[in-house]
């Protein structure tokens, strides 16, 4: 069974199944109107069968937040700050020649931890498109997150526009989304060690008369 991770109230949840995501809302409160449509309240309609399909988007386990540590991972009381997903949003739209057009919103909250102070904090956001578990189209994005002084968190957002679905798999793919690549301190430079005084005696050693 597929894991994935549903984004309630601030919270990261673990749950089978999908990442909660608005379909045009999220991009409509973005940018104040446009695609996600009329703010005026409709009466439902009837679903049209010819409607394009768009999967809700997908959080694979393992790719919902990044973590920096002052020493040791794991500690939660050496946390400096972690960066999770706060909303997801999609949008699909057919083309004339059979495919889709998708696009896909995210939000990112960067949140302070015990051992954290304000600043900009930076994470690679990958938007993919699969279809059978295989990658059809991705993107990566590496996105700044600021807390300002005084504050305990701070949001970001990313808009992809650019993901394209072939026509002979406009049906059954998948949008994930994914959080990866926690920076990580420098490792120290090695020494090189000295070599071993025998080796040099061996190499200077005088051939047999």
């Amino acid at each position: 069974m597929r894991r994935g991770l549903i984004i309630f109230a601030g919270l990261v949840l673990a749950v089978p199944g999908a990442a909660l995501a608005e379909s045009g809302g999220f991009f409509k409160n973005m940018f104040g109107g446009g695609e996600g449509g009329s703010s005026s309240v409709t009466a439902p309609r009837a679903q049209d069968p010819d409607d394009v399909y768009c999967p809700p988007v997908f959080v694979p386990d393992g790719g919902a937040a990044i973590q920096a540590f002052a020493g040791a991972a794991g500690d939660k009381t050496r946390l400096r700050h972690q960066i999770v997903f706060a909303r997801l949003s999609r949008e699909c739209k057919a083309r004339p020649d059979g495919s889709v057009a998708v696009r896909v919103g995210v939000e990112l909250r960067a949140l302070l931890g015990p051992a954290g102070a304000a600043g900009r904090f930076e994470a690679p956001v990958t938007i993919a498109v699969k279809y059978n578990e295989q990658p059809v189209m991705a993107r990566t994005h590496r996105v700044a997150v600021s807390v300002p002084a005084g504050a305990v968190q701070g949001e970001a957002t990313v808009i992809e526009n650019d993901l394209s679905v072939p026509a002979d798999k406009a049906t059954g793919y998948d949008i994930e989304v994914t959080l990866a690549g926690a920076a990580r301190a420098k490792p120290a430079a090695r020494r090189r060690k000295p070599a071993p005084a025998v080796a040099a005696e061996q190499s200077e050693a005088p051939a047999d008369p």
